[in-house]
């Protein structure tokens, strides 16, 4: 049977790149169910209902700011150690069309802990919508695939284990869910310290939630305790976060822009 050949697209390539080097991250998945009935509840009385991917990327932060692990990165330049980032950079992955073909993003949003709910929503809103060439991680993203391959590697290479520029390039931890398809990923892959991925949230409330961690970085117990921490935050300061824009919110469609970007609902 002759099929016909396709050309790897820029987005491809991009991906090709990243699984290159996540696979030599030894990432091991911690998962646990989180009860979010209050924050379900307080999201739904809002009219303008703020991202889940907003929620859980400021919550993830907060919990950051108390564990040091969660901020810092294995890297192998100029000889391998850990480097500890001060404040956290969110590496949010959004779904996006580019020359016909569903392909991925991502954003980067620095220190999203000291940012509000809608500020958040609004920057993955904008990456969600906004032009391609609009925005700069679009932009850098696409001009890196269309270098040959073995220079591609090395500024990957180099944007990774170089301490001092990996959070400006690449972030310290990512975020990436589709759980707004009705569907979850078990253990995504990334060459990043953590990859905070949640699944379907049940009408009780309860969400299965996971970190991918590295290794080399931080052990299990660590991971687990700072699950514990997120469904603590999530039930505390967001929770009131939330039920703070009720008062404020301006009436809107359920779900924003989500049906344009599944992968950050």
């Amino acid at each position: 049977m002759r099929g016909r050949a396709i050309r790897l697209s820029l987005p491809r390539r991009t991906v090709g790149d990243l699984l290159h080097f996540a696979a030599a991250v030894p990432s091991v998945p911690v998962q646990k169910r989180i009860r979010l009935k209050a924050v379900v509840d307080a999201r739904k009385a809002c009219r303008n209902r703020p991202r889940w991917t907003a929620i859980f990327a400021k919550a993830y932060a907060l919990v950051a700011a108390e564990f040091p692990e969660l901020r810092r990165a294995y890297v192998k330049f100029p000889w391998p150690m850990l480097y500890e980032y001060p404040v956290s950079v969110a590496n949010i992955v959004v779904e996006r069309d580019y020359e016909g073909e569903p392909a991925v993003f991502s954003i980067l949003i620095k220190r999203p802990s000291a940012r509000s709910l809608p500020e958040v929503g609004r920057i993955i809103d904008h990456a969600s919508t906004a032009p391609i060439n609009d925005i700069k991680e679009f932009r850098r993203s696409l001009r890196i695939s269309a270098l040959p391959r073995p220079l591609r590697r090395l500024l990957w290479w180099a944007g990774l284990n170089i301490g001092s520029g990996r959070g400006h390039f690449f972030g310290t931890f990512a975020l990436s869910v589709y759980s707004a398809l009705e569907a979850e990923s078990l253990h995504p892959l990334a060459p990043l310290t953590t990859v905070l991925n949640y699944g379907v949230i049940g009408s009780s409330g309860d969400v299965n939630v996971r970190i991918i961690y590295d290794h080399r970085v931080m052990d299990g117990a660590t991971v687990a305790r700072a699950l514990a921490r997120l469904e603590q935050i999530l039930n505390t300061s967001i929770l009131n976060e939330i039920r703070s824009l009720t008062e404020h919110a301006l009436p809107s469609v359920e779900g924003g822009s989500s049906a344009l970007s599944p992968l950050t609902s």
